[in-house]
């Protein structure tokens, strides 16, 4: 939990207070990375390790090192704002430190030399260990290196395609294939220093992995950091500022990082909130019909049945631009390692369900996970029918659900349907496919089926196992849970396996009674696709149902943006998580009594609006293989204080299981029956009715 927070920081300049630090005058003056060690990982790796689960995803990323670059964009010329933007699309996507560096000409190992200028070093650091043992750390012990390498990996992979679509020639050189010396490069953009023959990183004490994008995109250098008297060190890498986290940096206490939890715990203190036996939406089990992929709303669109425009729209909306299109190989890449081989037996060690537990939460908050529940996975949870028409019988009975933060600061500078929005979403999943690919390997190898459950390729829905892992509950904005710390603010992930694991309970911090008396979401939601009204009964769920046409209509065919995510940006619980913001979220949670005037209070305080120190990224539209300014210019919605003026005309279509697709009609268009959805809202049960006709079937 931060002190201070970090709302006038500007993204390109990190977690770090980097800039604090003296640079040599000429960010030229050659540097030597001649006999210096970079510090080693105290524990060694065990007969458990996941390390073999690590390997293919390291090679995946090397075989996209380069490609083909495409026409050049409408970027700035200038060569800081050029720095500014990739650095903070690297703090995007979570790398710990990021420099800019002209590449020496001894830096290249390889030959030819290529005639890349400039360069962006990434530094990622080892994830935390306590003094005392801890679930999984057989597994995680040994690994936190290559786990290092592999997150650099993926973020030089991602920066060097991203600089390719934006015309410009980009390499990456991780970890396990490069062209030049790595630590000199990161020695010339002042990311590392060197102290008695050894690297080090400035602010952090512990092991790291460096990763490089050379290019020829010309970017302004940081240079190499000066030597610092002891006087100096003080002041800027021990001060208070440094230890307290003045500015909204990360603090050198460890403690205001969470650096003291263990890793099953996580960083969030998701312990605290009150658990119950069932989740506090009503829902009847037996009622509910299971559905096929072909049901859901962008399937719906691929399939025609919302016409030939969204048909199209539906192949690009999350993609078109040329950030979001620097993850589509990634994500595609990793679909076929979601299942695989099986060892032929069980380990010994993997008997007990609670120790079980503990450490593939461990495990999957090392990779990069920020919440991890467990629940069974029922059989309602299970599509009916895959994408392509065949049967899904469930075959796993239990599911470790998995939560990927969408970044707040990103969200802080956005409007929510603007042009980062597709990226925001497309982050989170392609991270998540990754911890969750990682995962289920591991817990193969154990002798137990596993497989994870991606956006791309899912034989589960999400939703329903995020609920009962304890994650959040469901909220007005329909069909999405919310979280207590982060909102509506994340993507799932989910591994259903058969290993044996104890299930988390379902958490109760009063979100039926907040959205009852909010409507924010709805008010926001530029196509009015939330309820402002009531619950009501829907497939045996207790819901605030939203207008699911509405919604995939307006996020594929957003022209002024990619996608949508409005409702996320502007809700009371998508906050930052400072000392006072969680001061309001014990008060919103524990006195009934002060939500409405939260709401209320939420919007005095322009929670919801736009942060223009927050917003990094260039408006671009990618369109026939090119980026381009977008053709219908760039949402930059402020809130909209009377948007509840449609809530007395609202019409809401509930798209019952009669009116959908079956499982096997692919490729053949079904018409939306929206008039008949419109009648089956006006008819719909509330759950008041429903409990009461449950009650009076009791024997």
């Amino acid at each position: 939990m931060r002190l201070f927070s970090n709302r006038k920081r500007p993204v390109h300049l990190g977690p770090y207070p980097l800039e604090r630090l003296p640079r040599l005058p000429d960010p030229a003056t050659p540097v030597s990375a001649e006999g210096v060690k970079r510090p080693k990982e105290r524990r060694s790796e065990g007969s458990l390790s996941v390390g073999h689960a690590l390997g293919q995803y390291a090679q995946m990323y090397d075989r996209q090192r380069t490609g083909d670059v495409a026409a050049r964009a409408p970027i700035p010329d200038d060569g800081q704002e050029r720095a500014d933007n990739l650095k903070a699309g690297l703090y995007f996507l979570d790398a710990d430190m990021v420099g800019c560096a002209i590449v020496p000409v001894e830096a290249w190992i390889a030959e030819p030399r290529s005639d890349h200028g400039f360069a962006v070093a990434i530094l990622v650091a080892h994830t935390r260990t306590l003094n005392t043992s801890r679930p999984g750390d057989e597994w995680i012990d040994g690994t936190r290196q290559q786990t290092a390498d592999l997150r650099a990996a993926e973020l030089a992979t991602i920066t060097a395609a991203f600089i390719r679509n934006l015309g410009f020639a980009a390499t990456a050189h991780t970890p396990t294939a490069f062209d030049l010396d790595i630590d000199l490069v990161a020695l010339q953009a002042g990311l590392v220093e060197q102290r008695r023959g050894a690297l080090r990183a400035p602010y952090h004490s512990g092991g790291f992995a460096l990763a490089v994008v050379s290019t020829s995109m010309e970017v302004t250098p940081d240079g190499p950091l000066a030597r610092r008297t002891v006087a100096g060190s003080l002041r800027s890498t021990r001060g208070l500022a440094w230890l307290f986290g003045w500015g909204g940096t990360r603090a050198g206490l460890k403690r205001l990082n969470g650096d003291h939890r263990p890793l099953s715990l996580g960083r969030y203190p998701m312990e605290r909130i009150k658990r119950v036996d069932k989740p506090t939406t009503l829902i009847l089990e037996d009622e509910i019909k299971r559905v096929p992929v072909r049901a859901g709303g962008f399937p719906r669109a691929a399939n025609g049945d919302m016409g030939p425009k969204f048909k199209e729209d539906v192949k690009v909306f999350a993609y078109k631009t040329p950030q979001a299109q620097s993850y589509v190989e990634q994500i595609g890449a990793m679909v076929e390692y979601q299942d695989g081989l099986v060892a032929e037996r069980e380990h010994p060690s993997t008997f007990d369900p609670s120790q079980n537990a503990d450490a593939v939460k461990a495990l999957a908050h090392h990779l990069g996970g920020d919440m991890v529940g467990i629940c069974a996975a029922p059989d309602y949870a299970w599509y009916s029918h895959r994408g392509d028409g065949t049967e899904i019988d469930p075959y796993h009975k239990n599911a470790i659900v998995i939560l990927l933060d969408q970044g707040y600061e990103t969200m802080e500078g956005a409007s929510g349907d603007d042009w980062v929005s597709g990226a925001q979403s497309m982050r989170a999943y392609m991270r998540g496919a990754q911890i969750a690919g990682v995962v289920a390997d591991h817990i193969r190898s154990l002798g137990y089926r596993a497989r994870s459950q991606t956006n791309r390729d899912s034989d589960v829905l999400h939703i329903p196992l995020v609920l009962n892992a304890g994650l959040g509950e469901l909220s007005r904005i329909g069909e999405l849970v919310l979280n207590p710390f982060v909102g509506p603010r994340f993507k799932s992930v989910v591994v259903t396996t058969d290993m044996p694991l104890t299930a988390d309970h379902p958490i109760d911090f009063g979100l039926q009674d907040f959205c009852n008396k909010c409507t924010k979401c709805a008010r926001e939601c530029p196509c009015a696709a939330i309820s402002f009204g009531d619950k009501v009964m829907f497939n045996g769920y207790e819901i605030w149902k939203p207008d699911v046409e509405k919604c995939t209509k307006y996020r594929l065919g957003n022209q002024k943006g990619a996608a949508c995510g409005r409702c996320m940006k502007t809700c009371p619980f998508n906050i930052e998580g400072v000392l006072a913001e969680r001061a309001v979220l014990w008060s919103a949670i524990k006195l009934p009594f002060t939500r409405r005037a939260i709401a209320g209070l939420d919007d005095r305080v322009g929670n919801g609006e736009i942060n223009p120190i927050k917003k990094w990224w260039w408006d671009l539209e990618w369109k026939q293989g090119r980026a381009i300014k977008p053709e219908k210019g760039t949402n930059a919605r402020p809130l909209d204080l009377n948007g509840g003026r449609v809530s007395s005309t609202q019409k809401v279509a509930l798209y019952t299981p009669d009116l959908l697709p079956s499982g096997d009609q692919i490729g053949v268009p079904v018409k939306l029956q929206r008039k008949e959805a419109l009648l089956r809202a006006e008819q719909a049960e509330s759950p008041h009715d429903a409990r009461a006709r449950r009650r009076s079937h009791r024997p």
